[in-house]
């Protein structure tokens, strides 16, 4: 029997999970030494100094990088334990966590890609690693041909359910998974791929249908219409629509948006008012933060707000508004503050507008604005929206107090990546499954092409890798229904989720070859709208700075 075979037919390592529990420490001793060697560098009379961390702005990144590294490792592990003490941890699993640990290890060893063409070492942290006993044998037996293989072979076995490998996750949510994947095969996937070459809207159908089935009330109060169901229910459902269409999986985030805003900023009587249509899906919001000149600085926002009796006048310009014709109220950004030119002056209000139609999205006095053409994530449309003296009502100032928007925006950050990290999981996912009902489907050379091992091994590490995202992603909804601060971990969730699904989309489209350059296959929608998923809600080096200053403080 080959070395660290328990079988021939399956090449899992002896002792599995005590070799990546052994592996574990040795990670996390090596990101102590080099947080604490950049921490040093980047203090500056006992505070972290912004220019400095700026300078050092590639080693910063690679340490946040390489504490994903290590809290995906951490998540992946817990969950095999889940999954062994319940008595599920089949070969499926025990495979996606020995690979897993012997791929990820091997990066922290040689290089993690934090893009194409950018390889944060060791070296540039200072450090280096000589793997100890049980983390050198998953280096080099964990991640090999024939564990890619069986992996693969299982896959197959297995083809149709809905995750490849155990989740981990209760009775309750797995049986929300089943509904709303069923949905997504039934209603979204054969229609999204039109939707999208005809750059068409969502049908206001698909929307009162998700509206029926709770999708906007999920983590709402009971008490103000919702569900009151737990963050973990909303990644569930956002993964699994997002599965089906990226744009159908993110109706909901411009409502968890609007809805944590209201429910962390808001009156009372804002939340008596807007909190129930919002659940119902009567009310489609809008979150309008983002300006043309300011991109992520959004403490640096030129949109000015000023008083006009007891009301607002809002005047300025507005890019990148997603959803922005058909909604009801927009979650506007603005400086109403004289005299300020950072965060401290901008205020959040609840703007009504009049719902417009894909022909003419604007209707009301002092509003106007047009389609941005993208590539994909096309359901809702991107506007730009320009306000010219645009009235708002004095009732609908967020919570009543000016200058505490950017406050206010902070707070559902934690909420909006998690669910961003979600929808990655979900185009992923769609990805790994277009890209494997191809490769079974197509025969080249008298054979179909997952017979090749290079076509296998991308579909393997597909599968692997968007249980690592997964797992990370569930772990930071567990923080916030548990009560806990978890922006570090919703941040990373997102930063890694994004770059699993654009290399699991690339994959898939390389195993179409050239048809998935063709407008009609499906991949080919996928691809484009994985590019998204790194740059909104934050850009990956956006991202890795904010992970970085949570590190480093």
């Amino acid at each position: 029997m080959p070395d660290g075979q328990v079988m021939t037919q399956t090449p899992i390592l002896a002792d599995l999970q005590a070799l990546t529990r052994a592996a574990l420490p040795e990670v996390e001793a090596l990101f102590a030494q080099a947080r604490d060697r950049l921490k040093a560098q980047v203090t500056v009379g006992g505070k972290l100094s912004g220019a400095a961390l700026e300078a050092q702005q590639f080693q910063a990144h690679a340490l946040a990088w390489l504490a994903t590294y290590l809290e995906s490792l951490r998540q992946l592990d817990a969950w095999a334990g889940r999954l062994s003490s319940a008595g599920r941890f089949g070969p499926m699993e025990q495979l996606i966590l020995q690979i897993g640990f012997g791929e990820y290890l091997s990066q922290i060893a040689g290089g993690l890609p934090m893009s194409q063409g950018e390889i944060a070492r060791l070296s540039d942290l200072g450090q280096s690693w000589t793997p100890g006993p049980e983390a050198a044998r998953l280096i080099a037996h964990g991640n090999t041909a024939p564990s890619r293989e069986a992996l693969v072979a299982l896959m197959r076995d297995n083809h149709g359910r809905a995750t490849f490998g155990a989740t981990g996750l209760d009775e309750e949510l797995e049986m929300i998974r089943d509904q709303f994947r069923r949905y997504s095969d039934e209603k979204v996937i054969p229609r999204a791929h039109d939707w999208h070459l005809k750059d068409e809207l969502i049908p206001m159908e698909i929307i009162a249908e998700l509206a029926e089935l709770g999708v906007f009330g999920l983590t709402i109060p009971e008490e103000y219409g919702g569900l009151g169901l737990s963050k973990a229910s909303m990644v569930v459902v956002s993964e699994e629509l997002s599965r089906g269409y990226i744009g159908v999986g993110s109706l909901g985030t411009r409502t968890e948006i609007a809805a944590e805003l209201i429910l962390c900023g808001g009156t009372e009587e804002q939340k008596q008012k807007w909190l129930p249509g919002l659940a119902s899906g009567e009310i489609l919001p809008t979150a309008v933060f983002t300006e043309p000149n300011t991109g992520s600085d959004l403490g640096s926002l030129r949109t000015r707000a000023r008083r006009k009796g007891e009301d607002w006048e809002i005047t300025g310009n507005k890019t990148w508004i997603t959803h922005a014709a058909r909604t009801h109220v927009m979650t506007v950004l603005a400086r109403s503050v004289e005299g300020t030119t950072d965060y401290r002056g901008l205020s959040m209000f609840l703007a009504e507008k009049t719902p417009g139609t894909d022909e003419t999205p604007f209707v009301d006095p002092g509003l106007s604005g047009g389609e941005i053409e993208v590539l994909g994530y096309r359901g809702m449309k991107e506007y730009t929206v320009n306000f010219d003296g645009f009235a708002v009502k004095g009732e609908n100032l967020l919570g009543g107090v000016e200058g505490q928007g950017f406050k206010q925006l902070m707070q559902t950050f934690e909420s909006a990546r998690i669910q961003t990290g979600a929808r990655a999981i979900g185009v992923a996912q769609s990805a790994l499954e277009t890209g494997m009902q191809y490769a079974l489907d197509r025969q080249q050379f008298g054979k179909p092409l997952i017979a090749f091992p290079r076509i296998s091994g991308k579909l393997a590490m597909m599968a692997v890798e968007i249980m690592i995202a997964r797992q990370l992603t569930y772990f930071s909804a567990w923080q916030k229904d548990h009560g806990h601060r978890c922006d570090l971990e919703a941040g990373m969730a997102k930063l890694l989720g994004a770059r699993v699904a654009w290399a699991a989309a690339d994959n898939a489209l390389q195993i179409h070859g050239g048809n998935g350059f063709a407008l009609e296959y499906r991949i080919s929608r996928i691809l484009c709208d994985a590019r998204i998923l790194n740059i909104f809600e934050g850009a990956a080096e956006i991202q890795a700075t904010v992970i970085a200053r949570r590190l480093l403080e």
